[in-house]
C-alpha cells in the first residue's frame, strides 16, 4: 500500500506540471465540454476537430484574442492537446487510486482506522475533478474575459496540493505501521510551518491566475525586475480603491509583491524545521527541505527576470509541489516520538 500512494503521489506531483503547461500556453479553455467518460478519446477525423472548433469560436477567448489573431485549426489543436493531456491524467490518478483501494477493501487488507482517511483522500480526487471544471467554466460565459477566475484556480491548485500532502502523510504512517509505531499526530510548529506555505501557495496561484508574473519587469539580472518591481522595492498602480484585502487578492501588483516577499518568511521558518529535523538527526529531510526551498527561490527569481518563460514557469510550478512533499516529510518526522531514517526499509 506505501508503494502505491507514492505512486499516486508521483502522479499528483507531475498533474501539477502539466497543469501549469495548460495555464501558460493558453491551453485550459480548448476544450469547452466536460464529458467524464467520452471526453478521454479525443476528436479522430477532420469532422470531429471542425466541431470542436466551433465550440471554441464561440468563447470570449477565441472571439476577443484569438480569432483576431487569426488562431488556425493547426494552432487549435496544439493548445486542445494540452488540456486533453491534462484532463486524461486527471482521470488515470482517479482509477489509479479508486481501483486499487477497492482491492484492498475487498482483501481486507486495509489497516484498521484507515479506510476513513482514504475515502476522504478519494473525495478529495472527485473534489478536485469537479473545481477543474467550475474553473474552466468560468472562461466560457459571455462576461469572462479570456482567462479563468484567479479565485477558482487558486482552489482548484491548492485541493490538489492538499490531496498531495495527505497521499505522503498516509504513506508515512503506514511505514511507521511496519515497524509498530502509531500515526503521528502534528506538532503545532507543523502546523504553523504548513499554514505559512499553504498562504504562499495561495498567493502564487493567485499571482498564476492574474498573469502577475509580468508586472515587475523583466530582464535577465536585472535589479528593476528583481528584487525591485519595474525600477522601485513597492510597485506603482496598486489599486486600493477596494482597501487593502481586495487589492491583496486582485490587484496584480501588490499580489505579486506580497508573493515574493512573503517567501522569505516561508524560508525563515523552513530554515528553522530543517534545524530542527538535523538536531534529531534526520539529515536527509533536513537536506531535502533546503534544496527544495532553495531551488524553488532560485526558479521564481529566474522566471521574472525571463519574463515568465514557460519552462522556467513550469519547473517553478512543480518544485512547489516537491517543496509541499518535503515540507510534509519534516512535520511528519517532527512529530515522531522515535526518530528513525524514514528513508530506511523497502
Amino acid at each position: 500500500m506505501i508503494r502505491w500512494l507514492q505512486i499516486v503521489a508521483a502522479l499528483v506531483v507531475l498533474i501539477v506540471a502539466v497543469g501549469g503547461i495548460t495555464r501558460l500556453t493558453e491551453s485550459g479553455l480548448s476544450i469547452t465540454q466536460w464529458k467524464p467518460i467520452t471526453g478521454a478519446i479525443p476528436p479522430l477525423n477532420d469532422a470531429q476537430w471542425q466541431a470542436e472548433f466551433a465550440d471554441y469560436k464561440k468563447i470570449p477567448q477565441y472571439l476577443d484574442i484569438n480569432g483576431p489573431a487569426g488562431m488556425t485549426l493547426a494552432q487549435y489543436k496544439f493548445i486542445y492537446f494540452w488540456e486533453w493531456v491534462h484532463r486524461l491524467l486527471a482521470r488515470l490518478i482517479g482509477l489509479a487510486f479508486a481501483l486499487p483501494l477497492a482491492w484492498f477493501w475487498y482483501k481486507r487488507t486495509i489497516p484498521l482506522g484507515y479506510k476513513p482517511r482514504l475515502l476522504a483522500l478519494l473525495a478529495l480526487g472527485g473534489l478536485q475533478g469537479a473545481l477543474g471544471w467550475w474553473m474552466v467554466s468560468s472562461g466560457l460565459t459571455p462576461e469572462a474575459a479570456d482567462r479563468v477566475s484567479h479565485f477558482r484556480l487558486a482552489a482548484h491548485l491548492l485541493v490538489a496540493l492538499t490531496t498531495l500532502g495527505g497521499l505522503v502523510w498516509t504513506a508515512l504512517d503506514l511505514k511507521n505501521l511496519r515497524v509498530g509505531e502509531p500515526p503521528v499526530h502534528i506538532t503545532g510548529f507543523g502546523i504553523v510551518t504548513l499554514a505559512v506555505l499553504a498562504f504562499q501557495l495561495l498567493m502564487g496561484a493567485m499571482v498564476a491566475g492574474m498573469r502577475a508574473g509580468y508586472v515587475a519587469g523583466a530582464g535577465w539580472f536585472s535589479l528593476d525586475a528583481w528584487p525591485l518591481m519595474q525600477g522601485r522595492f513597492f510597485p506603482e498602480g496598486v489599486d486600493w480603491a477596494g482597501g487593502f484585502i481586495h487589492a491583496l487578492f486582485n490587484d496584480p501588483y501588490l499580489t505579486h509583491f506580497v508573493h515574493r516577499w512573503w517567501a522569505w518568511v516561508v524560508v525563515t521558518i523552513l530554515v528553522v524545521m530543517a534545524r530542527r529535523l538535523r538536531d534529531r538527526r534526520q539529515r536527509i529531510i533536513s537536506v531535502a527541505i533546503h534544496t527544495a526551498f532553495g531551488t524553488q527561490v532560485i526558479l521564481g527569481i529566474f522566471t521574472v527576470w525571463s519574463g515568465v518563460a514557460l519552462w522556467l514557469a513550469v519547473a517553478h510550478q512543480l518544485c512547489g509541489a516537491l517543496l509541499v512533499v518535503a515540507t510534509v516529510w519534516g512535520a511528519h518526522a517532527l512529530g515522531r516520538r522515535d526518530p528513525v531514517n524514514l528513508l530506511s526499509g523497502p
